[in-house]
């Protein structure tokens, strides 16, 4: 593919142009393979950024990523069904959810990432387990799919090599907060996946990278058309995320609490949350067998060891547990009026939970422990929240991320729903 020079690709989109089909696949192919400079893709990043893309430049975009690597090709007896989340605080539904979907008679090849800044990473949380491995190969992938049903595993080498690059250059550009930008990192990665259905998670509020409802909704409306675009069926869940998820915010207590989920425990708005997405991930696989009952009969939960086993870990060992632990008390008696989630997944990735860059280790013991949440009368002097770390020196900055992220008053407003609303994508 030739005929086209970066700069004027990137002139094109700086004056609010429309890029073509043409100019959009040389680009997107041309960075992958070096022949686009870094600093180039970085002002061409930018434009998209302050420009915005029509719908049509934003689905050519996906496109082109996809069709920069591999994309799989499950052979596999079950339908296929897959789900991904924006991003939030204590969200370790994909735990839970994948082997209830299975144990429902899908397939789920749930391929996830690590965290970064305040967002906790679902692969950072399984590795917590003794044993368990995030890397597999194609083949073993199909594998457990067959034998399984489920698998949560990294996302292979090939697959859309041109989000991998264009993800760090927005990383270090400030342009990751672009809807075409989110769109199409998120869809390139999940159509090559190859999974005929998709539920996304798009969630909005403090702990969210959407900090608003209209936005929420305009990026899954985005996402869903992506999916029409491409033959996927694809479906939304705009969900809160100013409170943290359940009550653990970390990875080896977002484990525990899990297992505790699949045993027919665990907090309310991770069952809730959970079931909601697990109904609509059948119904687009189109199995009517109702997940509450699944999950109540235990069969989640052979699942959820037979997925781990498969990888390597060991459902039954103990989790890490951290060498400090600091106990935050309430200022007075009350009802617990707020908790807020961005303060709590900062706190978090303070205490050695999350990184700062991508190449940062994380502490599987560390994160915090919310053992109360609005709406729960608490009394003075009381414990509210448990720090976790193995570096206590961390402390100090956790307690200041945590300044003003909580109030306890003589009431609470209701809660709201978690789920605010559905956008269900027609083929």
């Amino acid at each position: 593919m030739s005929g086209f020079a970066a700069v004027d690709v990137i002139r094109a989109k700086r004056d609010g142009g429309t890029l073509s089909d043409e100019q959009i696949d040389w680009v997107v192919d041309a960075y992958t393979h070096g022949v686009v400079a870094e600093e180039q893709m970085s002002a061409l990043a930018m434009a998209i950024f302050l420009r915005g893309m029509t719908s049509a430049e934003i689905s050519r975009w996906t496109h082109a990523m996809i069709a920069s690597g591999e994309r799989l090709s499950l052979d596999v007896s079950r339908p296929t069904v897959d789900k991904h989340s924006t991003g939030g605080v204590g969200d370790k539904i994909t735990l839970p959810l994948a082997p209830l979907v299975a144990a429902c008679g899908a397939a789920v090849p749930q391929l996830s990432g690590r965290g970064l800044g305040h967002t906790g990473g679902t692969l950072d949380k399984l590795e917590s387990i003794p044993g368990w491995r995030a890397s597999l190969s194609t083949s073993e992938i199909q594998a457990q799919l067959n034998d399984v049903g489920a698998v949560v595993c990294a996302a292979t080498s090939g697959l859309a090599p041109a989000d991998k690059k264009l993800y760090a250059l927005r990383d270090v550009t400030s342009t990751v907060e672009s809807i075409p930008l989110i769109a199409s990192s998120i869809m390139s990665k999940k159509i090559a996946e190859g999974a005929s259905g998709l539920v996304l998670d798009v969630k909005f509020g403090s702990g969210a990278f959407m900090k608003t409802l209209s936005q929420a909704r305009e990026l899954a409306s985005t996402l869903t058309s992506i999916g029409r675009d491409h033959g996927v069926p694809t479906t939304a869940l705009l969900t809160d995320m100013n409170v943290p998820l359940g009550r653990a915010v970390g990875n080896a207590v977002e484990v525990a609490e899990s297992v505790d989920v699949l045993k027919g425990g665990g907090p309310a708005d991770v069952v809730e949350l959970t079931l909601a997405l697990a109904r609509e991930m059948l119904a687009l696989a189109g199995i009517s067998t109702d997940p509450a009952a699944v999950l109540a009969s235990g069969e989640a939960y052979e699942t959820w060891c037979r997925m781990i086993a498969a990888q390597g870990g060991d459902p039954s060992a103990p989790l890490p547990t951290p060498s400090h632990v600091h106990t935050v008390v309430a200022p007075a008696s009350g009802v617990l009026a707020s908790l807020d989630a961005y303060a709590v997944g900062v706190a978090a990735w303070r205490l050695g939970a999350g990184r700062a860059r991508k190449e940062d280790p994380v502490q599987a013991a560390a994160g915090v422990l919310c053992l109360a949440k609005p709406g729960d009368t608490v009394s003075e002097g009381e414990p509210l929240l448990e720090l976790h770390t193995d570096t206590p020196d961390a402390v100090p900055a956790a307690l200041e991320a945590l300044e003003g992220g909580f109030t306890v008053a003589a009431a609470a407003s209701a809660p709201e729903p978690i789920v605010r609303e559905t956008i269900r994508g027609q083929l």
